[in-house]
């Protein structure tokens, strides 16, 4: 893929109709010659630059963690509180409200138990894979500076990856950077990577899509 691809299609969504608020740009890449059921897709890519906006992080940590947590994320919910959530309304709220979830690893059998049947469906259990799962004595700061730059992709239940790559407001050469970045990453986690990618396109929140 060309940068110069990329551009010409920002260029073209760039024509759209202007909306009051800061769009996000999404990429889309429908997939061929791949079973999904039996390989499925799943990756979590960092990318050079922030997604344009803010992630929501609650962490799920015990006093060693504690101090450090509320400085740093959006909720902490302390070990000695897990019992609120075993209101599954409660728990289904706060799925919906952050993007993801950071769990101090000698707390992760009592997370699983707490928690996972809201948070597994939903793919939004602290994952290692994420550097979600982190020790007690963790810097928490570098976790939350990279999950702002963090996107999650898969495919599960159709051949098709989508998700953010930057917004309206950021300069155009760091959305090109991230669609780079996630197209290549993309590609090597595919058995087959290139010839399972069938088309790539561009799209913001409320527009046409632009194939690349």
């Amino acid at each position: 893929m060309e940068k110069e691809q990329i551009i010409k299609a920002l260029e073209e969504l760039q024509k759209e109709k202007k909306r009051n608020f800061s769009q996000s740009y999404d990429i889309i890449i429908t997939l061929k010659d791949i079973d999904i059921k039996t390989q499925p897709v799943e990756s979590f890519i960092v990318m050079p630059h922030s997604r344009g906006k803010k992630v929501k992080v609650c962490a799920f940590v015990g006093q060693e963690l504690a101090e450090q947590a509320e400085k740093t994320f959006d909720l902490v919910i302390r070990e000695k509180n897990f019992d609120e959530y075993k209101d599954k309304k409660k728990a289904k709220a706060l799925s919906k409200a952050y993007d993801f979830f950071i769990a101090q690893a000698t707390l992760m059998p009592l997370i699983a138990q707490t928690f996972g049947r809201v948070l597994g469906p939903r793919g939004k259990m602290p994952n290692p894979k994420a550097g979600c799962v982190v020790p007690p004595n963790a810097n928490l700061a570098a976790v939350k500076e990279r999950l702002q730059k963090m996107v999650h992709v898969k495919a599960k239940s159709a051949p098709m990856i989508q998700c953010i790559v930057g917004t309206e407001e950021m300069k155009q050469e760091e959305t090109v950077d991230n669609v780079l970045t996630v197209l290549t990453q993309v590609t090597k986690a595919l058995p087959s990577e290139e010839q399972n990618i069938h088309t790539i396109y561009l799209k913001k929140t409320m527009s046409k899509v632009v194939k690349v």
